[in-house]
Formats: C-alpha cells, sequence, structure tokens
C-alpha cells in the first residue's frame, strides 16, 4: 500500500453485506473523480465467520443494478495490523466503532469512526429488500462526502 496516498477500511460484522457494499461504492465514486490508483480500499468483519466468500447474494443483487460490482469481493476477518495499514478504519455502526475501539491500540484511536456525519448502516441481514435498498442509499451518501473528504485531504 505505499504507493498510495491513502487508505481506508470499512468493517461491519461478517464482511458479506455492510462493509463489502461501502468498499465498492467509495470505489466506484473516486474511480469516477480519477481517484481510484490514489487511494486503497478494503473491508473486514469483526468476526470471521465469513472469511473466504463472497458478499451476500442479495448484497451483490441490489448493488449491481446501481452499477456497482462486489462479485471479486472476499469476505475477511479484522487482523490486529490492520490498525497501522490502515489510515481511516471506517465501523458501519456504533456497535462495530466500540469493538474496533476496544482492539484498537491507543495511538491510533484517531483513525477510527463511522461514515461522515456520524451516519450508521443498519444490517439488512435478517430483512428483506427494502433493507438492502436503505443500505445502499445511505451508503452512497456517506460515501459521496468520504470521497469528498479523501480528495481534500489529499489534494491534487
Amino acid at each position: 500500500m505505499s504507493s498510495v496516498d491513502l487508505s481506508v477500511l470499512f468493517v461491519c460484522t461478517g464482511n458479506i453485506c455492510r462493509s463489502p457494499t461501502a468498499e465498492g461504492v467509495l470505489r466506484s465514486k473516486l474511480s469516477s473523480l480519477g481517484w481510484a490508483d490514489r487511494v486503497h480500499i478494503d473491508s473486514a468483519g469483526v468476526q470471521g465467520w465469513h472469511a473466504g466468500e463472497p458478499p451476500d447474494p442479495r448484497s451483490q443483487d441490489h448493488a449491481r443494478k446501481r452499477g456497482y460490482e462486489l462479485s471479486g469481493q472476499r469476505a475477511r476477518a479484522l487482523r490486529p495490523n490492520d490498525f497501522e495499514r490502515f489510515d481511516l478504519i471506517v465501523a458501519m455502526d456504533a456497535g462495530h466503532l466500540r469493538e474496533l475501539r476496544r482492539r484498537c491500540p491507543a495511538p491510533l484511536q484517531h483513525r477510527l469512526g463511522l461514515l461522515p456525519g456520524e451516519v450508521e448502516i443498519p444490517d439488512p441481514y435478517y430483512g428483506g429488500p427494502d433493507g438492502f435498498e436503505d443500505v445502499l442509499d445511505r451508503i452512497e451518501q456517506g460515501c459521496e462526502r468520504l470521497a469528498q473528504q479523501i480528495v481534500a485531504r489529499i489534494g491534487p
């Protein structure tokens, strides 16, 4: 990751719904701005239950309808060295943020947060299609603001 200007890690529970969606949305937004090569984006779960699996098919289907491709991603668990490797670690909800704060070394706590505007993304896993659409709406809005912040932070 040394060849990029900034690295972002999205974190949810199992890394199959919210965080891979956020990864795909931010990657698309930065790509459309011509910044894809300058920012490394990844996602992980606080749990490793789904490690190696692709995103939930419902997440993929809803994302694809909006032009985001998630099929190449594979779930992984958060690793202790992620706190050092990533400049920004974005939790999908307050519970994930608490868990990240519990695991993160004190000198790196400043890297943790929610999407800009303290946006929390509800878990769509046990709900119907409307939940996945709501997640995409919220992630698109949050990632639009995050993309603007990233561009302002690392400049031309």
